[in-house]
């Protein structure tokens, strides 16, 4: 597959090592079979050490805290530095932030220098201000080993010092779409020079409304650029984002492009009245939080749950705080830094902290509210079992949540794990995809692509 060079910026770096040259079709099979690797529309070979890259050392100094690539990182590097857009399909914990930061290294060196109030050459989108934040310590770290500069760009905080970080030239731009559609309407961030567009967390952009924004975005980017694009899932919505936005993508899967939970966690669910949580959460704490030191991350559905949940347990003398939408972006930061260095080790939170965050050593999640769908559980219950260690998730269901049954155990026994009876006698018929607008009366093979009827305001005197 030829990729077209663009007259004034160059996409196709990549220059295949002697050591995969000898890498024969029959290794590459083996080596995708071995790591669960589906690969469609490329004959790039993985890589299979970072010497296989034939980057430099400033570069590859990045990945110096690794023994080897992962999986979506040995096979996405030589696609994209071969200039091809791409979808990558992995679970949240694989690599994928640095599958899209090293090549970008590379693709930003190879373009002209960037002029003072220029730029980004790479923006990267993320879902939330975590996200974003965690991805841009990655770009941060990586870019000062040559030369390049950073900014985060989110809602919650003082836009000047974002605007005086963009006028110095910033050469990587993560943001929140929200934020950035804001600075872009002000004319404090233009994205005329971008080539190298990455959408992060598709599916959970989709899923917190971000389409529209996503849309403007990219109408303001060169239609040439390359583009990447990262999910979790490979639903029928992330399959029309990729045929809009990329051109001839290469589309890479690590595991099944259905969402699974991660064998490494334990999964444990309780079946309980509603008003038996606060109770049972505080029994639970005395027996996962004995230590007072091991982190614990426990999922409510609501800011105001949050709020009311890190509360109750402060009454009962736990060492405690939330994270949620209404808190400040500092206070969410704080509360995030000191979950992670394990100064304050138990934290409440909404699904804001569900997604992509790497937090090390969390032993055990529990889900004081089932969330709203089974792939946020999934995402939840990820958040333990990294790094090839093992976890324990600790699940509270309740009548409340008797449409997500089906799911549930399907998912439980796809991970070999126990189903307790209480939970079958929910009984278990999986919910059917319905239309947004007309429910399960809608009968369409595919009910997303039914028409919606245009919204009207209605004036009230």
């Amino acid at each position: 597959m030829e990729v077209k060079e663009s007259s004034d910026f160059k996409k196709c770096f990549y220059k295949e090592s002697a050591s995969l040259k000898s890498f024969s079709q029959e290794d590459v099979d083996a080596f995708r079979a071995q790591n669960n690797i589906t690969v469609t529309g490329s004959d790039c070979k993985p890589v299979r050490t970072f010497q296989d890259t034939g980057l430099p050392a400033n570069i590859l100094s990045v990945c110096s805290k690794f023994e080897k690539p992962t999986p979506i990182q040995s096979q996405c590097w030589p696609i994209v530095m071969s200039g091809h857009d791409i979808v990558g399909i992995a679970e949240t914990g694989s690599g994928k932030t640095i599958a899209f930061t090293l090549p970008a290294l590379v693709h930003i060196k190879d373009q002209r220098p960037l002029g003072k109030k220029e730029g980004p050459i790479v923006l990267i989108l993320s879902p939330t201000r975590e996200l974003a934040s965690q991805i841009a310590e990655v770009t941060e770290a990586a870019g000062k080993t040559c030369g390049l500069r950073s900014t985060c760009i989110y809602g919650g905080v003082d836009k000047a010092p974002q605007k005086q970080a963009l006028d110095k030239g910033s050469h990587f731009v993560v943001a929140t779409p929200g934020r950035l559609i804001d600075l872009i309407n002000q004319g404090i961030c233009n994205l005329k020079r971008v080539t190298y567009l990455v959408l992060d967390e598709a599916d959970r952009m989709l899923d917190m409304g971000f389409e529209k924004d996503i849309k403007a975005i990219v109408a303001q980017i060169r239609k040439d650029r390359q583009t990447l694009m990262f999910s979790a899932t490979w639903p029928q919505v992330i399959q029309k984002m990729a045929s809009e936005y990329l051109i001839n993508p290469v589309k890479v899967t690590i595991g099944s492009e259905d969402l699974t939970a991660n064998h490494k966690v334990k999964q444990i669910v309780e079946v309980m009245e509603p008003f038996a949580k606060d109770n049972r959460l505080d029994q639970l704490l005395r027996e996962y939080h004995k230590s007072r030191t091991n982190r614990i991350l426990i999922f409510v559905l609501y800011k105001k749950e949050a709020v009311r949940v890190e509360q109750m347990l402060q009454r009962r003398g736990w060492k405690v705080q939330a994270i949620h939408g209404d808190a400040s972006q500092f206070e969410r930061t704080r509360a995030m830094n000191e979950f992670k260095d394990g100064s304050q080790p138990l934290l409440v939170a909404t699904d804001v902290a569900a997604r992509g965050l790497d937090i090390p050593n969390v032993e055990y999640v529990i889900n004081f509210t089932f969330p709203l769908t089974i792939e946020d559980y999934i995402h939840r219950i990820g958040r333990t079992g990294r790094a090839g260690k093992s976890g324990v998730s600790h699940t509270f269901f309740t009548l409340h949540d008797k449409a997500r049954t089906g799911e549930l155990v399907q998912v439980l026994k796809e991970a070999s794990q126990d189903v307790p009876e209480d939970l079958l006698k929910f009984g278990c018929v999986t919910k059917k995809k319905e239309h947004a607008l007309y429910g399960s009366a809608f009968k369409a093979t595919n009910p997303e692509s039914a028409p919606m009827p245009k919204t009207s305001h209605i004036k009230f005197d």
